[in-house]
């Protein structure tokens, strides 16, 4: 599962909407956000860095010099791509998955929420999945560009590999093919394919120490029960106004 393979019900076309709107913004003087803030985790498309095909509206649980936190919340509203033809992505025979025509179209995250933790300059992020009962399903390292920050939230790249992690802290690569297959199209070079693996290695070995975030307890961690669901600006995919690190 890489970030555009998610649960999520069909929605309607979102591309090319621009219009007010967005979540509350950090605070000017530290560049943080307050628990309870809503901002948007973005992901630029790989074949089209300028444009945006992934957001999720979250709400921040943590915000500080060693991690940022978010929430996804059942029933969020959020944009996803997929094919041309409406296919879902990951329906698509692997051989022609990312040289297709795409287009993005609003969807609702169907399911459980997602936990989301980030360290800032780590090439990756950390997800935590649980069942409906929330007893806790696993953790997944998304590789990704680090995340860059502005005012209304997270930015980032994704870069195909993965890592699955498991209660009992085993764990396994995932999404190895979508990896190989978007090297073959020409979606990543044999030097940054490199630079992904190695960050892996480097995620694996946190993993093998049981350091944070997976040592940190977060999988007992529960939403405050008086927040709402973030809603999804009309314009999403504005271009950043100005970057923060």
């Amino acid at each position: 599962m890489t970030a555009d393979m998610v649960d999520t019900t069909e929605g309607g076309t979102a591309g090319g909407q621009r219009a007010a709107g967005a979540g509350r913004a950090a605070d000017g003087a530290a560049g943080r956000w307050a628990p309870g803030d809503h901002v948007l985790w973005r992901y630029r498309d790989n074949a089209h860095p300028e444009q945006f095909h992934i957001c999720r509206p979250m709400t921040v649980v943590r915000d500080t010099q060693e991690l940022f936190a978010a929430w996804m919340a059942p029933g969020t509203a959020c944009v996803k791509p997929v094919l041309a033809d409406g296919t879902p992505v990951h329906r698509e025979p692997l051989s022609t998955r990312y040289t297709k025509p795409r287009r993005t179209v609003r969807d609702q995250w169907f399911g459980t929420g997602v936990l989301k933790l980030a360290r800032p300059g780590d090439p990756w992020s950390v997800w935590l999945f649980w069942e409906r009962d929330w007893q806790f399903k696993n953790w997944y390292v998304n590789l990704e560009e680090p995340r860059r920050r502005w005012a209304g939230g997270m930015d980032s790249e994704d870069h195909f590999l993965d890592i699955c992690v498991y209660p009992d802290r085993h764990w396994e690569w995932r999404d190895e093919d979508e990896f190989a297959q978007a090297q073959r199209d020409g979606l990543m070079t044999p030097a940054r394919a490199a630079e992904v693996r190695s960050a892996g290695r480097a995620a694996i070995a946190q993993i093998s120490a049981w350091r944070g975030p997976f040592a940190d307890g977060w999988e007992d961690w529960r939403p405050d029960p008086a927040w709402g669901v973030p809603q999804l600006p009309e314009d999403w995919d504005r271009a950043p106004e100005r970057l923060r690190s």
